[in-house]
């Protein structure tokens, strides 16, 4: 947890009040044991979009679609593209934006986000704000691939790079989550050293990382 839990829990009783299909999404993420952002880390989130207002974003990690449409929600007039490779998250996404009519607002790749940012380059593509929530252990690789993607003045948004706290630890042992720390933090110091962008890390949700292009 990277903020009091009593501290965590009184943010989260001021967030905005959320409409019925969230909190349904919320539950269909929980029911499925599908990761999706922590409320503050989404709301911060949100809260970049409100302020900067990308016209085009991207996004690597669909899932059911859920962040992609609280993002919609926070600047209407947006447009995202969103990539998603496992196929029964991605029918579950399209459905989620369909009922929300959103599917004019938002295109759904169903494909390895590797391969498919790749091809949007080739397309010349460009996004106003670019958000990771994929494979951790990729995350260097997205970044690096996108990154010609972003506009000037752009920002690019990575979820989960403090991996519950793990990566504050020197001296971290876990069988299961050893090699995916050691990734996560040798992204972040390289992120932090990039020549390029000025990254600000935040300790909430689960870590969040914010790039803004020099």
């Amino acid at each position: 947890m990277m903020i009091d839990k009593q501290v965590k829990t009184y943010v989260e009783s001021h967030l905005p009040i959320v409409d019925k299909w969230v909190v349904e999404m919320e539950d269909q993420a929980k029911k499925g044991h599908i990761p999706i952002m922590d409320p503050i880390g989404m709301n911060f989130l949100l809260q970049l979009i409100r302020l900067n207002k990308p016209q085009q974003i991207l996004e690597i990690g669909t899932a059911i679609g859920y962040s992609a449409l609280r993002m919609l929600e926070a600047n209407p007039n947006g447009q995202i593209v969103t990539i998603e490779r496992d196929d029964v998250r991605y029918n579950q996404a399209i459905e989620n934006i369909n009922r929300q009519k959103k599917h004019n607002s938002i295109k759904v790749i169903h494909g390895d986000a590797l391969e498919e940012i790749s091809k949007l380059n080739e397309n010349g593509d460009r996004f106003d704000c670019i958000f990771i929530d994929a494979a951790k252990g990729q995350y260097q690789r997205f970044f690096e691939l996108a990154s010609p993607l972003l506009t000037n003045n752009g920002f690019i948004v990575t979820d989960n790079v403090l991996f519950r706290g793990y990566v504050a630890e020197d001296n971290f042992e876990h069988p299961r989550y050893k090699k995916m720390v050691e990734k996560i933090k040798t992204f972040n110091n390289w992120l932090h050293n990039h020549p390029d962008y000025v990254t600000t890390i935040f300790p909430i949700g689960d870590g969040v990382a914010v790039s803004y292009k020099k």
